[in-house]
Formats: C-alpha cells, sequence, structure tokens
C-alpha cells in the first residue's frame, strides 16, 4: 500500500547555525506530537527563567552549554543532553564563542522569567 504523504525533508542543525549572527536566536525546527524541537544559537547569556508545564531537554550540537541553577551548575559539551524537570529555574550561557543546542518541550510551553 503506497503511502500519499511526501518524504520528509533533512534537517541540518549545524548548517542552518552558520547564518545566523544574532547573540541569541530560538527558533522551531520540528513538531513531535504535542512536542517542540527549537534551536538557539548564543553568543550571550540568556536570562533566569522556569517553565512550570514542561520539561525542556538540551541538547548540545556545537560548542559547550553552562546551565546554571541556584545549587549549582552543569557543562553540556557537543553531544550531551540534559533534561530539565517543569518548575525548575535555569539560565544558560555559551562556554566560548558561541553555542548551538536543541531544545525539546511541549509547544506552547509558558516561560516564567526570574
Amino acid at each position: 500500500m503506497p503511502n500519499e504523504q511526501p518524504i520528509p525533508a533533512v534537517i541540518d542543525p549545524l548548517q542552518l547555525s552558520r547564518s545566523i549572527g544574532d547573540d541569541y536566536n530560538n527558533r522551531s525546527l520540528a513538531q513531535l506530537n504535542d512536542h517542540e524541537v527549537r534551536m538557539s544559537v548564543m553568543t550571550s547569556p540568556y536570562v533566569w527563567h522556569y517553565h512550570p508545564d514542561s520539561d525542556e531537554t538540551f541538547l548540545v550540537v556545537a560548542g559547550e552549554l553552562l546551565i546554571e541553577f541556584y545549587d549549582g551548575s552543569v557543562t553540556l559539551r557537543a553531544g550531551q543532553l540534559l533534561t530539565i524537570p517543569k518548575g525548575m529555574p535555569h539560565r544558560t550561557q555559551p562556554i566560548g564563542e558561541r553555542s548551538v543546542n536543541l531544545t525539546i518541550e511541549k509547544t506552547g510551553a509558558q516561560t516564567i522569567f526570574k
């Protein structure tokens, strides 16, 4: 039985990131059921925040990412992944000049800035 849907397009986050020159750029790349895959390109820190209604998973594609919590911090290198439970305040910043990260969270997840 043939499938009537077109073959999905390949997305290359690292290639897409090369055209971004902003200090911070966060864009949606894909939808997955009730979740969204986003790409963030960072050259400067992001502010303290939390998501009351969604866990947030970070996967570093390039560079290194520092994720700070009130009680400590975690450094992620390219290829490493971390999930932050919903409701946990955190802030992110690149280590070095720049980081490229994928984040996965519920579509439309609320963000509360601290």
